[in-house]
């Protein structure tokens, strides 16, 4: 079996049913790198839906669809005469042979951390203006706040310890009590900001993937809100009408059991 010549003959076969479907079928031939634009972040977040469940079947019919906006995008910068697959493809051969020096140079690295500063030196050594470069303005805050924390780590400026980021956080609560107190909305938003970048910072320490922490709680907290509201329904209640007391004791009664 040659599962090389078998992928690229599947290959090969996706990219026919592209160009035949941009031919013939009328919702296809409408699209735009604009129209897709929002159904490839719905794809994107199925696809970490899937793995967020572990599911591997999930995962491979989601990276199918991911791999299908790719092959569309591609084919549409080909209409337009911008580029083609194949040269996507041979750009990021390039850049992955440039970047890892270690495999396929002289540079000799001792772990990940040589490998991630050398792969920053280099994006700068390509014309980045800064280390921060490269980190899209439309990630969602957490995974953008990590992201920048790791660039900025590649150069050096990082806490030499997680003692360190823990009193940051405790110096950075204290400034968003002040600013509490003082009441000025923009203040108290500006060091809340300042106590989550803290907090994304002692998760990189803690190696946690704080976005995924994150979720993990919301999917938690969903788990716990909904039984409690079937034990309420259980008694003939509804949570709105319930005291505060009340649902604390389902609350707890449910944290007994998860």
């Amino acid at each position: 079996m040659n599962i090389q010549k078998e992928t690229g003959d599947s290959f090969v076969k996706l990219m026919q049913i592209m160009l035949e479907l941009r031919e013939k079928c009328p919702w296809d031939k409408k699209q735009t790198i604009h129209t897709l634009r929002s159904m490839t972040i719905e794809e994107m977040y199925e696809l970490i839906d899937a793995i967020d469940s572990n599911s591997w079947q999930g995962i491979k019919e989601e990276l199918g669809d991911v791999l299908l906006h790719i092959v569309f995008y591609a084919t549409i910068a080909t209409e337009q005469q911008h580029f083609t697959l194949q040269e996507v493809i041979e750009s990021i051969c390039s850049k992955l042979i440039k970047r890892h020096p270690h495999i396929y140079g002289e540079v000799k690295v001792k772990d990940e951390e040589d490998v991630k500063r050398n792969w920053e030196k280099i994006k700068l050594q390509e014309g980045k203006q800064s280390a921060l470069s490269g980190v899209p303005a439309s990630l969602p805050a957490i995974t953008k706040a990590t992201r920048i924390q790791e660039k900025a780590k590649q150069t050096g400026f990082e806490w030499n310890n997680k003692e360190e980021v823990y009193a940051k956080i405790e110096e950075e609560l204290q400034e968003m009590h002040e600013a509490v107190q003082s009441g000025n909305q923009g203040h108290i938003e500006e060091e809340f900001g300042d106590v989550l970048f803290s907090m994304i910072n002692y998760a990189r320490f803690l190696n946690i993937d704080a976005d995924a922490a994150l979720e993990k709680t919301n999917k938690k907290f969903i788990h716990r809100f909904t039984a409690m509201e079937q034990m309420a329904a259980q008694q003939n209640k509804q949570l709105a009408d319930m005291s505060l007391a009340e649902m604390d004791v389902l609350w707890n009664e449910i944290k007994k059991q998860s």
